[in-house]
């Protein structure tokens, strides 16, 4: 892989109906390191929540969707305006993420280092992610046919893991590899866009990697007392988002570059879910019928 150490990079933050204070603590950490864009998705009155954020000389653009087209396509609009920018690199960020001191550098640091240990090129490297409600840090995780392993070291290093899967939210991808494997699916529209991706890579032959060099705090899902919530088994989203989760994972179970020890994995993991919400929710019909309309609806997707 022939990276250059004078390689460009570029931050897009993808918004709809943001936490004011933690967008502008995010924008305020980045515009110490890197160029950034924001890509709102629709959210009402956005103008005057980030013209104290364009005031930043590394805020490059702010790009305003009519409504809301949905992370994957908002994530495809934001890649689109830096590759015809020719950056090298870009962080994808969801508006609530919270970063590390270096966060950049650490990971662009990191992924020259793991460059050097790999045979196949990188597509991805991503951060360890620790939850900022429990503390919880979340695994590095790795499927085989039958087993799911987390945590696997690369070789000969102590700091970097060999990954299947890396969560949207601070990930660094290398733009030069998205015209082998493509962009986000933006039929997803929502939920498990990282997922398909990162499968995706995988299966033409490109290497994820985690790293323990950076640190993003992020929280997956919303707040809950459902000690499978609070253990980090499951993640739980309201009612409405439950349809896209629901038709997304179904429609990953088919597809040929699906790890078989996820397909497994996740299925056990849906049937739980959605016996727990079904059992205990007190909006369990809501969840009922979205979750049903979801597998309903995942043979449509394309």
């Amino acid at each position: 892989m022939q990276i250059s150490p004078c390689s460009k990079s570029c931050a897009i933050i993808v918004t709809y109906n943001p936490d004011i204070t933690a967008l502008l603590e995010l924008s305020a950490q980045l515009k110490k390191e890197t160029d950034f864009i924001i890509v709102d998705n629709g959210t009402k009155e956005i103008s005057s929540i980030v013209e104290s954020i364009t005031v930043y000389e590394k805020c490059k653009a702010v790009i305003f969707l009519d409504q809301n087209e949905g992370l994957a396509k908002a994530l495809n609009i934001g890649i689109t305006w830096a590759l015809e920018r020719h950056y090298d690199f870009v962080f994808l960020f969801d508006q609530d993420s919270s970063l590390c001191d270096l966060f950049v550098k650490r990971m662009i640091d990191a992924f020259f280092d793991a460059s050097e240990k790999t045979l196949s090129d990188i597509a991805a490297i991503g951060p360890r992610i620790i939850n900022p409600q429990t503390m919880r840090q979340t695994s590095f995780k790795l499927f085989s046919k039958f087993i799911f392993r987390s945590d696997r070291k690369l070789a000969n290093s102590s700091s970097h893991y060999t990954v299947d899967f890396l969560i949207t939210s601070g990930t660094l991808l290398y733009l030069h590899t998205l015209a082998s494997i493509g962009a986000m699916k933006e039929s997803y529209f929502i939920d498990n866009i990282d997922l398909e991706w990162c499968f995706r890579a995988k299966s033409k032959g490109y290497d994820l990697i985690g790293t323990d060099e950076a640190i993003l705090y992020h929280a997956i899902g919303e707040r809950s007392s459902n000690p499978l919530v609070r253990a980090g088994i499951i993640a739980q989203h309201n009612p409405q988002r439950s349809y896209f989760s629901s038709r997304n994972r179904v429609h990953l179970y088919s597809v040929d570059y699906s790890p078989v020890g996820w397909v497994i994995r996740d299925i056990c993991r849906f049937i739980v879910k959605t016996t727990w919400l079904l059992l205990t929710s007190r909006e369990r019909k809501d969840y009922f019928k979205n979750i049903l309309s979801g597998i309903k609806d995942a043979k449509l997707l394309a």
